[in-house]
């Protein structure tokens, strides 16, 4: 199922005369003390690009917006109608919270503001942004968060309602930015990478989105194979039969217990042109649905567990975005996916497995079942070889507890965590470095295995630093690797922000392939 998209292009006329159905403009915070005669809390100030609306309001615009109730407080939007000032007949302004000091607002509140927006226009086909650019080096940046935040904000999952919802209005079908010159080179280069990552990032969460009984471990990988292979990807699938033959003990383990029997998902992209030496491996946690097994979760709130699968869905859709952008990096993914259920075949607590790479693991707890399943994957990655690898994964609710639903954890090689969370930074997917430390990885020691699957000792303690040590156990030494624990931020389960909607958020698509892209300019 494939929700629809939002289309983007570039316009340089005059914001004022654009044919479209709203025109959003940037609004910073209110400044001064409250006026004592009109009640109004200081000045409001509208961002640059929108003079030319200013001009038309004849410089009423920024006291009718605060009439009606406008703050410029970051994400808010306020709408109102031109009445013939300007040819769009809706103004929408956006909050950008304080005007910056001698620069342009941050990207990542370009983003959310453009998101926001759009979000909040649904019912207009045709939206212009007439959001304030820098005309400096930080111009790139600038445009490209404009362009994300508007293509993610209009997105909508497709969803499965039978009857039209009246009062459900279509997303923006077409989202013009107003820039000085629509025909420059970099911007349009911005404009079409943005189209591309979006483009996977909701394909991401598309997969996230869909109803795990329409989303099973042989569908979704037959999902995943049929998009990469119509991105010009090498695909190879295992089933359950080749994964038993080929030691997969960790995989055959967690999907033994489930009808919908288990896959491993390789896909392989190879540049034109050789590439640059280097190899990078992607892995993704791909648990179509976690019950928790024999140790069974609680039932509230299970039913998002169908969100477990969110870093194979982030991992495939990086590589259709890789396939599209051509970066001068190898880079192979892997995909275990499994659906975590209870039932007479289900692998139990006290059981011991033998994994791909020979350790032996004791399971004292199945519903840390995705440790097994990337354990797997991740020895197969540094079998085949890479240098990098990056492994994402809805992981622990350690992560949750820790840093909350926004920031994801990084655990591994420091040079490489630090570079995870440089990229997040930049696409405004942050990340937190978090230690591996040595009394963990002891209270794991097993009386009867290599190791045991999780610190019986420590119980939740350092929950989400448990996962990273274990994990570490299948790197290779030679290998510089970062786990990416996403258990908060791949799924969004409030209320719509910035250019968030409800449901699979996508993350960590955009600070992957700005990784691998990183990878590919510097080794």
């Amino acid at each position: 199922m494939t929700s629809p998209s939002t289309t983007l292009s570039l316009v340089d006329t005059d914001p004022a005369e654009l044919a479209v159905d709203a025109i959003v403009i940037g609004l910073h915070s209110q400044t001064g003390e409250q006026d004592a005669t009109s009640g109004l809390a200081g000045t409001l100030l509208l961002a640059s690009g929108a003079e030319s609306i200013a001009a038309a309001f004849d410089g009423k615009l920024t006291e009718t917006l605060a009439l009606l109730g406008a703050t410029g407080a970051p994400g808010e939007v306020i709408k109102l109608a031109t009445l013939g000032t300007v040819t769009a007949p809706v103004v929408a302004a956006v909050g950008l919270g304080p005007e910056p000091t001698g620069a342009a607002p941050a990207p990542e509140t370009l983003r959310r503001a453009a998101g926001g927006a759009v979000r909040a226009l649904a019912g207009a086909p045709r939206v212009a942004l007439a959001l304030p650019l820098p005309d400096d080096a930080d111009a790139p940046a600038a445009l490209r968060a404009v362009a994300e935040g508007a293509l993610l904000g209009g997105y909508r999952f497709a969803g499965y309602k039978t009857r039209p919802q009246p009062s459900r209005r279509e997303p923006v079908a077409e989202v013009l930015v107003a820039v000085p010159d629509a025909g420059d080179a970099g911007a349009q280069a911005e404009i079409a990478r943005a189209q591309v990552v979006c483009g996977a990032v909701r394909r991401s969460r598309d997969w996230v989105n869909t109803a795990p009984n329409e989303l099973r471990p042989p569908s979704f990988a037959d999902s995943v194979a049929d998009s990469a292979r119509e991105a010009g990807l090498t695909v190879e699938v295992l089933d359950e039969a080749a994964l038993a033959a080929g030691g997969y003990g960790g995989i055959i383990a967690v999907g033994q217990g489930s009808e919908a029997p288990p896959r491993l998902v390789k896909l392989t992209y190879t540049p034109a042109d050789g590439g640059n030496g280097k190899r990078v491996a992607l892995v993704g946690k791909g648990i179509t649905f976690d019950t928790g097994g024999i140790s069974i979760k609680p039932a509230q709130g299970m039913w998002e567990m169908k969100s477990d699968m969110g870093g194979a869905a982030a991992v495939a859709a990086t590589m259709l975005a890789v396939a599209a952008l051509k970066p001068s990096v190898a880079v192979t993914a892997y995909l275990p996916m499994a659906e975590n259920m209870p039932s007479g075949r289900s692998y139990r607590p006290g059981d011991v497995i033998s994994m791909y790479n020979g350790k032996k693991v004791e399971v004292l707890n199945t519903d840390a079942e995705g440790r097994m399943i990337l354990a797997d994957a991740m020895a197969r990655a540094c079998e085949d070889g890479c240098d990098y690898l990056f492994e994402t994964s809805t992981l622990t609710g350690g992560q949750v507890v820790a840093l909350g639903k926004r920031i994801a954890g990084v655990m591994g090689s420091p040079e490489l965590c630090e570079r995870v969370r440089t990229a997040g930074d930049a696409v405004g997917e942050p990340a937190w470095p978090m230690p591996l430390p040595d009394d963990v990885r002891k209270g794991m020691d097993s009386d009867v295995a290599d190791i045991s699957q999780v610190n019986a000792g420590m119980d939740r303690a350092g929950h989400m630093l448990q996962g990273g040590v274990f994990l570490r156990e299948f790197v290779s030494a030679d290998v510089d690797w970062a786990h990416i624990d996403i258990a908060g931020p791949s799924y969004h389960s409030g209320e719509a922000t910035g250019y968030w909607t409800k449901g699979g958020t996508g993350v960590p698509v955009r600070t992957l392939v700005q990784l691998v892209e990183d990878v590919a300019a510097n080794g």
